[in-house]
């Protein structure tokens, strides 16, 4: 379990074919390496990763065709949010996450109010719409939110989210 607040930030750096996935590899930069382990969970943009190998400033996770085909922002060069699992003895500051990926959206407007952004339609296929609720949270864009609105339509489902200028402004939210 997670809590989608960013703790770290990593660049993937690389991809090696590995079944039918790939292995990748993430250089973390400063973000301490030391209390990891082989076969930790890493949140890694949203998506719940095993570490398999860890290097000097770097883990590797493999990542199956099935998760490849739902998670996005896992390309080579692409800057990756990273959280560690929770412990049970860790202070819940955000909301309880899973990392599993289920689906991936549209966003169809976008509005820079004076104090935040609201993303206004935020689109998903009708599937998932019973999992989305009005003050509940979803994990989207790599950091775990507070739904706001929700509207059933003909195409869907669109929902609203609010995202700070602290979480607009940093180097994830340009990926």
């Amino acid at each position: 379990m997670f809590t989608g607040i960013v703790t770290g930030l990593g660049r993937v750096t690389a991809h090696q074919p590995i079944g039918d996935g790939q292995r990748i590899t993430v250089a973390c930069g400063d973000w301490p390496l030391d209390d990891i382990a082989i076969g930790d969970s890493i949140m890694h943009s949203g998506c719940c990763l095993t570490i398999v190998e860890k290097g000097a400033g770097v883990l590797r996770s493999d990542v199956t065709a099935h998760t490849l085909s739902v998670v996005t922002g896992l390309g080579v060069g692409a800057l990756v949010n990273l959280e560690k699992s929770l412990t049970l003895a860790d202070k819940l500051g955000g909301h309880l996450v899973t990392g599993h990926v289920d689906a991936t959206g549209l966003v169809t407007k976008w509005q820079n109010l004076a104090e935040s952004f609201s993303v206004r339609r935020w689109k998903c296929r009708r599937i998932w719409a019973r999992f989305i609720a009005q003050k509940g949270s979803v994990t989207v864009s790599r950091v775990s939110l507070t739904v706001n609105a929700v509207d059933d339509v003909a195409t869907g489902t669109r929902f609203q989210i609010n995202v700070i200028p602290h979480l607009f402004r940093s180097p994830i939210s340009a990926n």
